[in-house]
Order: C-alpha cells, then structure tokens, then sequence
C-alpha cells in the first residue's frame, strides 16, 4: 500500500524479532561455498533514522531495539548488521531487512528487492546500489522470477497487512511460489493483532500442513495506549539447520520481558 512508511515502525519490538531471525537464517546459508539469491516483495527503503520525526512519533524503536539490542552478542549476525547500519547511515541508524541481509551476503550473491513506493525506491537506491531493485508489485514479480538464478536462496515476504484482502491473498501466494520453488527458503511474516485478524492468515497457514515448515511467535506490549499490535509471527519453508532452536531461545528472551 503506498500510504504505508515503516520509518514510523523501523526498530520495534517486530522488526527485532524477525530481523534477528532473517539474519542467523542468512548467515548460516551463507557458510556454505554456492552463491544464493535473497528475494524481498515488501523492500522498503533499506535504512532508517531512529532520531527522525516518524520514529519518535510513535515511540516503537524505543521499546524495541532500544530496549532488547543488549540481547545479540557482538559476534551475533543480526548485531553485525546493526554496526555496518550505523557505519553507513549514522549513530542512529537502523537496518531494513535488505541491509540485515546485505551483511549476511557475499558478493556473487544476487539481491533482488520489489517495492513499490517511489519515495522508498529512491532512498533503496541510494541505500543498497549493488542490489537489483523493482519498481514493482512484489508478489507478481516474486511470481515471476522463481525459480531464480543462483537456484538456491530465500524469500522474505514481509506485507504492510494495510489491505484486508493481503490476509487471504499471501497465504496463496507462498502456496503458489512453493510449487515453483520447492527448494527455496521462504519466510513470511505476520504481525499478532488485539483483533485477531491474524487468525485469518494462520488458519491458511496451518492448512498446508507441518511438513518442512517451522512457525515462530512471540507476544510484547502494545508500544502505545491504542496499539493494536501485540506479537509478531514468522513462518519458514525449509528453515536453516539451527533456525528453530535460535527461534525458541529468542522467544524466551520476549516471554522474560512480559514477566
């Protein structure tokens, strides 16, 4: 949706979850000597300033990665992209999910990144130059593009969930890609609501059944008197090795937190 800026949202306690996640994924397939392509349908712009209007406005960076950083060792994948974040953008930086994967990636690795807002497209380009960046609908060109080339890689798809129809609409499209694409890593996430809107998403979810897939979730306050946002939900196609065992020890980190 074009209205939709995560500058207001970049650093809450959603992005830490699925952001430190993205990266131990990344960097473990990193390890291995083949090349692999990082796809994103919901790009954004790549980095962000925590000390910008939007980001105090809401206050979501202040009880996300202000409050929970102190959880990544130095030598933590998602840490590491903190640090190149801040030595790109600043001391107030914060990465986007394509940068958490840029500090993951190796240079044969392909980036290709679909967004379609034009103010997040400029600042994309300016962010991320090596990637291969779309002016284009996400799930279309994901559609289109798989399988890709390197054959091996991984897919996040990360919707604004502001179009009620994305809660039905995304679940048949992970569906489809995994047919085209049996071998690729797919995450998904999907924020947890006071509503339950959710619920929509999860059940289609469920019904595809457990085999090679892992789900992670985990439950915060709301960062706000009013926010609806009370979780945040990630599910995987062909997790890494160690993926749900990182997933599990990042969930008790949140379920400390509530007390």
């Amino acid at each position: 949706m074009l209205s939709y800026q995560h500058a207001y949202h970049a650093g809450n306690a959603a992005d830490v979850h699925k952001h430190a996640l993205l990266a131990l994924a990344l960097d473990y397939m990193a390890r291995k000597p083949k090349p692999l392509t990082y796809f994103e349908t919901h790009a954004g712009r790549a980095l962000y300033n925590l000390s910008g209007a939007e980001a105090r406005k809401t206050g979501e960076a202040a009880a996300g990665i202000a409050r929970m950083e102190g959880w990544f060792a130095p030598d933590h994948p998602y840490a590491r992209a903190l640090s190149e974040a801040r030595a790109q953008g600043g001391p107030d930086a914060y990465p986007g999910s394509p940068l958490v994967a840029r500090a993951q990636l190796r240079g044969d690795d392909r980036i290709v990144l679909a967004e379609r807002h034009p103010q997040e497209v400029a600042a994309l380009r300016d962010a991320l130059p090596v990637a291969e960046i779309h002016d284009a609908d996400g799930p279309a060109l994901a559609l289109s593009l798989t399988p890709p080339d390197p054959r091996r890689g991984f897919l996040l798809v990360d919707p604004s969930y502001e179009v009620k129809t994305e809660w039905s609409a995304i679940p048949t499209l992970i569906a489809q890609v995994r047919r085209k694409w049996p071998v690729g890593v797919l995450m998904l996430w999907y924020p947890l609501l006071a509503s339950g809107a959710h619920r929509e998403l999860t059940g289609k979810l469920e019904a595809m059944g457990p085999e090679g897939t892992a789900r992670s979730e985990v439950r915060f306050p709301p960062a706000r008197e009013g926010h609806g946002m009370i979780g945040s939900g990630l599910w995987v196609a062909n997790p890494p090795w160690g993926w749900d065992e990182a997933a599990r020890a990042l969930e008790l980190r949140f379920a400390l937190l509530r007390g």
